[in-house]
């Protein structure tokens, strides 16, 4: 296993490297933001972009300072965030944006730049068949679960749905599977036992859901999320540690992620 293979390195803070200024200028900003709206100041538009740039760009920016980049790329990454929420604001379609993030990840993975952070070739294929299965198995439990227990039929509005799974690819997974998996996992796991690792970036990535305000907050929504974002986690937790690569994992929770989409649920 990959975990196995890697030298571990000598006790150290668990959050070390942690970009803090970064961080509190984002709080500070998507809070102001939101204070500002809800005085009429400013439109809550407005106020969801600072949100998506305070939320997913804290994740991303701090996996990536995390593996080592500069401030640099972590201004980027939340100019990017920032940049394509204010798009999706306009239109559904805006939101294809998004697409751009994962592809400046892309070329800043050459040359091993986030190698120490799950982007690095080669991605062994059986994890990424692992990982696509995966996807399917919880994806399709989600879809049956919510028609059987919750009477929840699928919606298809292409426009809404095709923008929500931009979202997912471009804000939603880099900045989950990142910071969650290639960050918070990968060190907890050289420094802990697995199944401590494990448990805290499940926990830690349940809670980050629970308390997306996104989500409905009817008590079998917010189980359900629980449960199946628990499983999602644990399996690419393995997923990473088996590979040392978040694109498994990363393929199994676009598939798991474009099955909710179906359930109507808007990014």
């Amino acid at each position: 296993m990959w975990a196995l293979e890697q030298p571990r390195p000598p006790p150290g803070r668990l959050l070390a490297d942690t970009p803090v200024r970064l961080l509190a200028a984002l709080a500070v900003t998507a809070a102001l933001a939101l204070v500002l709206a809800r005085a009429g100041l400013l439109p809550f538009a407005v106020a969801r972009v600072a949100g998506v740039a305070a939320g997913h760009g804290a994740l991303l920016a701090t996996a990536l300072a995390w593996a080592g980049c500069g401030p640099g790329a972590r201004l980027v990454a939340v100019g990017l965030l920032a940049g394509s929420a204010a798009a999706a604001q306009g239109h559904p379609l805006g939101a294809l944006a998004y697409l751009c993030v994962p592809v400046w990840l892309g070329r800043t993975a050459r040359d091993g730049k986030l190698a120490a952070g799950g982007l690095a070739d080669p991605v062994p294929w059986r994890a990424l068949l692992v990982g696509t299965l995966a996807g399917l198995f919880l994806g399709g439990h989600l879809l049956v679960s919510a028609a059987l227990t919750l009477g929840v039929r699928l919606r298809f509005d292409a426009a809404d749905v095709l923008g929500a799974l931009a979202y997912d690819i471009g804000a939603n997974i880099p900045a989950a599977e990142g910071f969650f998996r290639g960050a918070l996992f990968n060190r907890a796991q050289r420094r802990w036992p697995l199944g401590a690792a494990l448990a805290l970036s499940a926990a830690a990535c349940v809670a980050r859901y629970l308390v997306d305000p996104l989500l409905p907050k009817s008590v079998e929504l917010v189980v359900g999320a629980a449960f199946y974002l628990s499983l999602l986690s644990a399996v690419n937790c393995w997923l990473f540690w088996w590979s040392g690569s978040v694109l498994p994992g990363a393929g199994a929770a676009l598939i798991f992620f474009a099955a909710y989409r179906l359930l109507g649920a808007r990014a």
